[in-house]
């Protein structure tokens, strides 16, 4: 209905939030809603072909060991505008991604279980509308959190990014196969675009890394990454947008141990701007 959710997250002292805000696009406000059924931070919401949202693990109470690592997850139904539970994961979650499938499904994939580096996960699991229950799937080649994930026009989801057990920039880009239900491998980063990199799917079918250095250009086809120009500063967790004219907007991240409030434009006629 054009209106934006906010869910969750962490509050000022560090706790994690039930709490939930609505913005409204007529008014330009925010305004409370129903809150969760557990307060979570670093979470994921996914929406919903039919428009319902999927929360998935995140951290919960402090106070609990390791933030209570959370296994749980709830639904938002825009009919009653309150949340109800649904199945649980079969590992609890924290730094993965959840992707809507073309199927209506979601892929839940990565992240850690604990603060441990044996916590670091490679397991992925899918979540089924019609059961409200999650089964585990294909696992990646390895560990990975904190990555990130989009799905390809042809069904596929690409995951890259990320870090591993021992904090270090995954390089490694994978694809999983619906049809099949496992992970292969799609190629490495040419290591311009790895640390942190942000996936951006591109008019043209191709998927553009933004991240560390520079930036690369996936074609889904060849499988081949290309450079596709350098950053004017290096970011991480960056937040990349594609606007209506092809091009990339690259919003602050994390710099040279520093927040950036910069911002560059990407161009697929002028890769850096």
């Amino acid at each position: 209905d054009g209106r934006v959710l906010v869910i969750g997250g962490w509050g000022v002292a560090d706790d994690p939030l039930r709490s939930v805000e609505a913005w409204d696009p007529l008014t330009e406000s925010f305004g409370p809603a129903a809150g969760l059924d557990h307060a979570r931070g670093g979470h994921t919401a996914t929406l919903l072909s039919d428009g319902r949202i999927l929360v998935v693990g995140g951290h919960g109470a402090s106070g609990n060991p390791d933030y209570a690592f959370l296994s749980s997850a709830e639904i938002w139904d825009p009919m009653t505008e309150t949340f109800a539970p649904t199945g649980s994961l079969t590992e609890a979650r924290v730094g993965h991604t959840a992707t809507l499938l073309a199927d209506g499904r979601v892929l839940v994939a990565g992240g850690r279980a604990s603060t441990l580096s044996t916590g670091y996960l490679s397991t992925a699991e899918v979540w089924d509308p019609a059961t409200g229950t999650f089964s585990p799937t294909g696992s990646l080649a390895g560990v990975r959190d904190e990555h990130t994930a989009v799905l390809l026009p042809d069904g596929r989801l690409i995951i890259a990014g990320g870090y591993d057990e021992d904090s270090r920039s995954v390089a490694l880009i994978e694809t999983w196969n619906p049809a099949l239900g496992e992970f292969s491998g799609a190629g490495s980063d040419t290591g311009k675009a790895k640390d942190g990199a942000m996936l951006t799917p591109l008019p043209d079918g191709q998927v553009l890394a933004i991240g560390g250095q520079g930036a690369e250009v996936w074609n889904p086809t060849t499988g081949i990454l290309s450079p596709a120009g350098a950053l004017l500063e290096a970011r991480s967790v960056d937040t990349p947008t594609l606007l209506a004219d092809g091009r990339v907007l690259v919003v602050g991240g994390w710099g040279e141990d520093v927040v950036l409030s910069s911002a560059e434009v990407w161009g697929p006629t002028s890769p850096a701007s």
